[in-house]
């Protein structure tokens, strides 16, 4: 399960973020939890979470260090290198509290930086790497698009606008696609008012490689997209209420042609990696 932690991750594996600095050891100024425990997860479950909760408390269960780093430095898996073998095998467990109670998730994932680089060491820099990434582009020569993509009626910033002003706007549409912004689950992708170029982003985890958009359309979209993912889910590991992929599906390059008359060719290009000079073992509560 270490690839697919982040399907229960808010916005965690949904982007390319901008890079937080390498880390070091935190400073005076560097947010840190109030108090926190790590401890070895022997369970051998194949679920876990990464997540806050209310009150200013946060909580990693049943996750490789690999996946921690990921999350906490808002990064795709092939966007960190290097690393001993057991930053994919060996799983922990943190608890943890924020000094405010409403921390931003920015906030957070600095002090899971700090947590690194305190108690497991953990030292590291950034580089830009030429690598494969793949370019969004329109299918068809004549630009026709998918049965299942289409440009959105809805005004995005006038709804952003509306809800920042204290005015009740409904979130989802009827099926459940969101009426401004993603929803990305294993093998499924619902947006309403996206742009390509968020797309692009959204996509880059399950396409294995940075994407970028190359389309040159504007303006918002409402998608539906369905695909089966390289890699299942195991049985029993995903939230509750979420939807197991189909197994029989096209994959994603075929679904994105077949669906949005979208498709990726591979190109290469500058690619921001997270380089692991060192890490040791967390030390003991």
């Amino acid at each position: 399960m270490t690839r697919h932690l982040a399907w229960i991750t808010a916005l965690a594996a949904l982007t390319t973020a901008s890079f937080a600095r390498a880390q070091s050891p935190a400073t005076a100024d560097t947010p840190t939890f109030e108090v926190a425990s790590v401890q070895p997860n022997k369970s051998a479950d194949l679920g876990g979470s990464f997540r806050t909760r209310p009150g200013g408390q946060f909580a990693v269960t049943n996750n490789t260090l690999r996946n921690i780093i990921r999350n906490a430095y808002q990064l795709q898996d092939f966007q960190i290198v290097g690393g001993p073998d057991w930053l994919d095998r060996d799983r922990f467990d943190i608890t943890a509290k924020t000094p405010t109670p409403e921390p931003t998730m920015p906030q957070v994932m600095a002090m899971v930086q700090a947590l690194l680089a305190e108690r497991f060491k953990f030292v590291a820099h950034r580089e830009t790497r030429e690598m494969p990434i793949y370019a969004l582009v329109v299918a068809r020569p004549d630009g026709v698009l998918g049965p299942r993509l289409s440009h959105s009626a809805t005004d995005c910033g006038a709804r952003a606008a509306a809800a920042r002003n204290g005015a009740g706007v409904p979130p989802v549409a009827p099926d459940g696609r969101p009426l401004c912004g993603t929803r990305f689950t294993p093998g499924r992708v619902l947006a309403g008012g996206i742009t390509m170029a968020d797309l692009a982003r959204n996509l880059s985890n399950a396409a294995g490689r940075v994407t970028v958009d190359t389309t040159g359309l504007a303006g918002g979209f409402d998608l539906e997209l369905e695909f089966t993912p390289d890699q299942l889910p195991p049985e029993g590991t995903l939230p509750p209420g979420m939807p197991r992929p189909p197994v029989d599906g096209p994959s994603l390059f075929a679904a994105l042609q077949e669906q949005l008359g979208l498709k990726l060719e591979s190109q290469r290009g500058p690619v921001d990696v997270l380089v692991i000079d060192s890490v040791e073992p967390p030390s003991p509560d």
